[in-house]
């Protein structure tokens, strides 16, 4: 079996090398880049299967890096990471919204790192399969308004269902919208109640078919 391959653009050198150990010693190939401008041509080159990325690092920063890879068809469903000292929520969503999956701080505990890793590779693999067995399945998460048409939702209504189709927990979507967790919850909750579904993956999978429309 083909060993998934990730990209580590870190610019401290003990941080990027601990962090590949710890990947490589549960069985992932690694590749690894020292600032942005790097990380950017390494993934082009390479074809990482997930990117891990600092935010603060010379030449190109973290967050340039994300909206340069989403901008690119190739990288629209690679998984991104920031992995990064900041922990401000403003940081978060300021990562979110440029396309980031998710965001771990440093320094990152073992057992985060690998859970995070392997559940966005799941979930990766679960849309690629999807994409394969639906011939034009291609969702576009650029817009919540195909979201907002298609279910009679509100506007808010419709961003948190954007982010939760993206596999975005209550929190992430809290935190990406600035609302608290409680009403990101009752949000999702009336998306469910409109489009006549009990649970957060039959909810997630109407919203991708609505995204895919042409």
């Amino acid at each position: 079996m083909k060993k998934q391959k990730i990209l580590i653009i870190e610019d401290q050198a003990p941080m990027r090398r601990n962090v590949a150990l710890m990947l490589e010693m549960e069985g992932y190939q690694t590749c690894t880049a020292e600032n942005g401008r790097i990380g950017l041509e390494t993934a082009r080159r390479e074809r990482p299967d997930l990117i891990l990325c600092d935010v603060m690092m010379p030449e190109m920063d973290g967050y340039a890096v994300v909206q340069s890879l989403r901008q690119d068809a190739a990288f629209t469903t690679t998984p991104f990471i920031f992995l990064t000292a900041k922990s401000d929520r403003t940081d978060v969503r300021i990562g979110m919204n440029f396309g980031a999956d998710d965001y771990l701080t440093k320094p990152v505990m073992r057992d985060d790192l690998l859970i995070a890793v392997e559940t966005r590779l799941a979930r990766a693999g679960a849309l690629q399969q999807r994409i394969a067995d639906n011939s034009g399945f291609r969702p576009d998460f650029t817009s919540h308004e195909p979201l907002q048409r298609a279910f009679s939702l509100t506007p808010r209504e419709a961003e948190v269902l954007l982010w939760v189709s993206q596999g975005k927990s209550n929190g992430d979507v809290a935190s990406i919208l600035g609302i608290s967790e409680k009403t990101a919850k009752q949000h999702l909750g009336t998306c469910f109640h409109k489009m006549g579904v009990e649970s957060r993956n039959a909810a997630s999978l109407q919203a991708l078919e609505a995204l895919s429309q042409r």
